[in-house]
């Protein structure tokens, strides 16, 4: 009896055992599926603007315009007011982002005409690059300017190699900049639209033979230009460089902006399934400036106002796209823009004469082109509903820091090789930016550490072409204490020469000896190829 009793407990033991086993399998299950849930990768979406100042947005101390839905970004993530583009033109500022490379590095990183070849080697590290070594499904739609193929290229076929081949699986872009021919849309390295009976010819040394252009017949021109656009005249517009044939494939300038859009929001709807990282490339605020019908003269600050409201309609319609497809809760958006403002930058367009109280440098000094604060200082925020608290920061932070800080999110090995890895700061969780950086204006750079800013003699003129941008020129070195004089008026090289020799010190470190003056940067006026 004792021993009928004894197996039967033993069965009762081993069935609540096998049970037990069971349900802590079931437990674990879920948990390991919970974690799956909170450490699934996140969609990245970078949106770049072209040509937008620190002080363009309301969210950034704007009160003649008004931006609601980049404010909503901005203050609802983590707004850096002391954030930074590595060089105060496109070409640079791009390069750095894609690469994590300073772009004086380079020395082919400069202001590059619509036939330039590929700027990023195939072979380098990039960020989409290490993004699809994680499972990411890269896109780049918008405004490119980091050059197409071998520098020979025939526009007629397909063209390589292009974004395709430094990490991206899908690209929808224009190749330089709307000011610059060619005038059409390329996708995954074929001209959309063309016609193989009206191939593309594109020159950026001599017209071709018959076709107009700004100087042979102003009459059919319908946006005057005022310096370096007056070459080949497409939709009444003068251009930079030469072109001939592709009529089907021209964009139409004023319907760019939902082109490019509707072009990011299908990216995201088509691959929502699996991350995605896209770099949704704004052409706005840039000339030429063609904002839709319904935005001319809503700003009351001509074409230039017109296009930002524009720009924030766009990023309202793609954030609306990312809710009714259920992906912002996962999604971490970084916004910033290339450089800093500049009004008149080759039309006559009312960006000066409509100013009126506005500010696009900010508090700053300088603006695009420029050495000077407003060159390079920015707006740059992050945004993920749910992960990143409302904060405003003051880290020192560039965008070349954006790959190694994204590597990081995504427990990559690869990194950039100038790039800091401030996921913390992007993410709110810590106020620890950059020691120091050096940025960059037309193959001269400058350098910042905390609130200093040191700048060194650069031969030149001090204003360009006589639209009143400063290029921060001097014979002399300049010292900036930025905290007690935000404007960079006190030079206090010779007050404080202490301070001069450790920041030189500093800097001759990281660029080495490059901190003579440049002489072939007399800059007495723009070229006809030098706008971005």
């Amino acid at each position: 009896m004792k021993k009928k009793l004894i197996v039967v407990l033993v069965a009762i033991f081993i069935s609540s055992f096998f049970n037990a086993c069971k349900s802590s399998n079931k437990e674990l299950a879920q948990r390991s599926s919970a974690k799956q849930a909170v450490t699934k990768l996140p969609n990245i979406v970078i949106i770049y603007a072209d040509d937008l100042g620190y002080g363009d947005l309301s969210s950034y101390g704007a009160t003649e315009i008004s931006t609601p839905n980049i404010d909503n970004l901005a203050n609802n993530g983590v707004r850096f007011t002391n954030g930074y583009a590595s060089s105060s033109t496109c070409t640079p500022s791009r390069y750095a982002l894609l690469t994590g490379s300073y772009p004086w590095r380079n020395k082919n990183a400069h202001i590059l005409p619509g036939t330039a070849p590929l700027l990023i080697s195939t072979t380098q590290s990039t960020m989409p690059k290490m993004l699809q070594s994680k499972g990411y499904y890269t896109g780049v739609v918008g405004k490119w300017h980091l050059g197409l193929g071998d520098g020979n290229i025939d526009w007629n076929k397909h063209i390589t190699p292009s974004p395709n081949e430094v990490g991206f699986d899908y690209s929808f872009i224009m190749a330089a900049t709307q000011d610059r021919v060619p005038t059409v849309y390329i996708k995954n390295g074929t001209v959309e639209n063309l016609d193989p009976n009206d191939p593309i010819e594109v020159s950026y040394r001599k017209n071709f033979e018959g076709e107009p252009t700004a100087l042979t017949n102003p009459e059919m021109v319908k946006m005057k230009w005022h310096h370096g656009h007056n070459n080949s005249i497409v939709n009444g517009i003068p251009r930079i460089g030469f072109m001939k044939g592709g009529k089907a494939a021209k964009w139409k300038d004023e319907t760019m902006a939902k082109t490019f859009l509707a072009q990011a929001q299908n990216f995201v709807k088509n691959e929502k399934d699996k991350p995605f990282f896209l770099y949704y490339a704004l052409q706005q605020p840039h000339v030429p400036r063609t904002p839709s019908p319904e935005f001319v003269g809503k700003s009351g600050m001509g074409p230039r106002g017109d296009v930002i409201l524009e720009a924030d309609w766009c990023v309202g319609q793609f954030i609306q796209t990312l809710k009714e497809q259920n992906l912002l809760d996962n999604t971490l958006i970084i916004f910033s823009s290339d450089n800093g403002p500049v009004l008149n930058d080759g039309y006559y367009d009312d960006a000066v004469e409509k100013l009126g109280k506005h500010k696009p440098w900010g508090p700053f000094r300088g603006g695009k082109y420029s050495l000077f604060e407003a060159g390079t200082h920015v707006p740059f925020f992050t945004y993920w509903k749910g992960k990143i608290k409302p904060a405003t920061s003051d880290a020192l932070i560039c965008q070349t820091d954006i790959f190694s800080s994204l590597s990081s999110l995504v427990n990559s090995p690869i990194t950039g090789p100038d790039s800091e890895n401030l996921l913390n700061v992007l993410l709110g969780n810590s106020n620890q930016g950059r020691k120091e950086l050096v940025v960059e204006a037309t193959r001269r750079t400058a350098y910042k550490q905390g609130s200093w800013v040191l700048i060194p003699p650069h031969n030149g003129a001090k204003v360009i072409g006589g639209v009143n941008i400063e290029t921060g020129n001097s014979k002399e070195y300049q010292l900036y204490n930025l905290k007690e004089d935000i404007g960079e008026r006190n030079n206090l090289a010779k007050s404080h020469p202490e301070k001069l020799k450790e920041m030189l010190a500093a800097y001759k470190a990281i660029r080495g000896d490059e901190q003579k003056p440049h002489k072939k940067n007399s800059q007495k006026k723009p070229t006809k190829n030098s706008h971005s």
